[in-house]
């Protein structure tokens, strides 16, 4: 039986990164998705609401969403899911981020499994289909539960703004690509949780958001 996922999002570093905690609520078992950092607070929200870890999802190869997943993953015993491996030379260069962006020193590691367009990933019996949005990072991937109507986009699209280009690989036309022909299609009431700020729907982004809304084309 399909079921919504719930969801808890928690802001993570000084760069308040959107983490974000779902689960099934018919077995408890669920995943986190992009533990940038602050791992005793993502591990006590996981624990007082008595959730089963089963794996950890990353989006891309930042450190804000990817420097505790090593840790975690380790600390857990659990996998690590994502991102598509475009982003690895993010992912292996994790100790110089940490340095570069005055973060705690975060590991390098390898995913379990590396993710690419049209896979899916389970999460307490759920199917969340995986969704290859490049353009922030070459590797970013996006998480889809079609059930819940809800995606977890990272930084891909904001309230109101999209992902920034000007990183290594970044690429404007790509991240444009991305949102109005893979995420929008999804239709105009999926909400998503984006990387940082509050949550939108497809549709309100289509409407006015300065970058992307159909009028903008």
């Amino acid at each position: 039986m399909m079921s919504a996922l719930e969801f808890a999002i928690l802001p993570v570093t000084a760069f308040a990164q959107n983490c974000t905690l779902i689960w099934s609520p018919l077995n408890k078992r669920g995943a986190i998705v992009d533990p940038g950092g602050d791992l005793e607070r993502i591990e006590a929200e996981i624990d007082r609401r008595g959730i089963i870890l089963e794996k950890i999802l990353i989006t891309h190869g930042h450190i804000d969403h990817a420097g505790g997943a090593a840790a975690l993953a380790q600390r857990r015993g659990v996998p690590i899911e994502g991102p598509h491996e475009e982003d690895l030379f993010w992912i292996q260069g994790m100790p110089q981020q940490s340095k570069q962006f005055g973060f705690p020193h975060a590991e390098a590691f390898e995913p379990s499994r590396w993710l690419h367009d049209g896979d899916t990933v389970t999460v307490g019996g759920e199917t969340l289909d995986v969704i290859h949005c490049p353009g922030h990072t070459p590797g970013h991937v996006c998480f889809y539960h079609a059930p819940s109507q809800l995606a977890l986009v990272g930084d891909v699209l904001f309230q109101q703004s999209i992902g920034r280009t000007d990183f290594p690989k970044g690429n404007h036309q790509q991240l444009i690509h991305s949102i109005r022909e893979k995420l929008f299609p999804l239709g105009d009431d999926v909400r998503f949780v984006p990387g940082h700020g509050p949550m939108s729907t497809f549709g309100d982004e289509r409407m006015d958001n300065p970058f992307v809304a159909d009028g903008q084309r």
